[in-house]
């Protein structure tokens, strides 16, 4: 069995590629081809914290079979200076059940997160969005920056945090991992919106981040960080007006805290989701119908996108000489 770290799975695995990997695990998702059940969490109170545990299979050339455990510890970072997303990717082999590897699944989340919104970025936003905004500062905004601008031409990145520190933080980031472009420490969320294309939104916020009425038309939106449906990122007016995809309905529906509760003030029902980010990637549906429309992508985060990254780490490590092999 052959065993990754984070720094194996970075090194295997480019932002290009794993937007590239997600986008067919999405297909195979919306095309009947994988089979994933809702994610089971197990909460712990004492702590505020939750695991969640993510099986999936996913069949035909791409076969995968895998599952991936997250363990999510918000008090972590209350003094404890530790990550507060902990996780790990089993995969096994979809012919045998042989155990093939375990992959450190904290940096692939993030990844493959990010690459979730580079897939909705590709086929959702518009060709020329050249502005992107960012809320969040943490371990999800990097990959969300990276992501967008590998498909979009972002020219400048205005980060909105409550924190300046880490806001400056990231900015140092994403200049260390090449960026040319501005970036930019809002000093305003209606500044930063007043000239952003695109939107990602990487918080654990329970209460919307911005007003409906700062967007500006045409404006694309990445909507992950909300998993539970008592968070909500985004204003419910908002995904009232706007073309709305998501990774997955019944995952959607079950724990996007965005959808549920603008359903539960009678602004949407179920028929306002258009379709799955699958059926946009592959055809079916368009990701736009104008340039002046309000687009967003909902995620909660989907196992098909943990196996299709895990599994082009497995292959590129092999090739790379990555990892490490152990006997079971």
């Amino acid at each position: 069995m052959h065993i990754l770290s984070a720094d194996d799975v970075r090194r295997a695995v480019p932002m290009a590629a794993a937007i590239d990997a997600v986008e067919a695990a999405f297909v195979s998702l919306a095309a009947g081809d994988a089979t994933v059940p809702l994610r089971t969490p197990i909460e712990i109170p004492e702590r505020e914290a939750v695991s969640l545990f993510m099986p999936a299979r996913i069949a035909g050339p791409a076969a995968a079979l895998g599952m991936k455990v997250v363990n999510v510890f918000p008090q972590n970072a209350r003094g404890l200076a530790q990550p507060t997303i902990y996780a790990l990717v089993s995969l096994f082999d979809p012919e045998t059940g042989r155990p093939l590897a375990v992959l450190d699944g904290t940096y692939l989340t993030s990844l493959r997160t990010g690459a979730a919104s580079g897939v909705a970025t590709r086929h959702m936003a518009r060709a020329d969005a050249s502005c992107l905004a960012v809320f969040g500062a943490g371990a999800q905004a990097l990959p969300q920056i990276l992501a967008v601008c590998a498909v979009r031409p972002i020219r400048t990145v205005w980060i909105v945090n409550r924190s300046r520190d880490r806001a400056a933080l990231m900015a140092a980031r994403l200049r260390g991992e090449g960026y040319k472009g501005d970036v930019l420490i809002a000093p305003s969320v209606a500044q930063a919106l007043a000239e952003a294309d695109v939107i990602c939104t990487a918080t654990s916020s329970e209460t919307p981040l911005f007003a409906d009425s700062d967007l500006r038309p045409g404006t694309h939106i990445n909507a992950v960080g909300a998993y539970k449906p008592t968070m909500a990122e985004v204003p419910a007016e908002t995904v009232a007006r706007a073309r709305l995809i998501v990774d997955q309905r019944a995952a959607a529906w079950a724990e996007a805290g965005d959808l549920i509760q603008a359903r539960a003030a009678g602004l949407i029902d179920e028929g306002h989701v258009v379709g799955e980010i699958g059926e946009v990637a592959g055809g079916a549906l368009p990701g736009r119908t104008s340039d002046d429309q309000i687009t967003m992508f909902k995620s909660v985060g989907n196992a098909v996108q943990d196996l299709a990254v895990g599994a082009l780490a497995i292959a590129r490590a092999a090739e790379l000489g990555l990892g490490v092999d152990v006997s079971m």
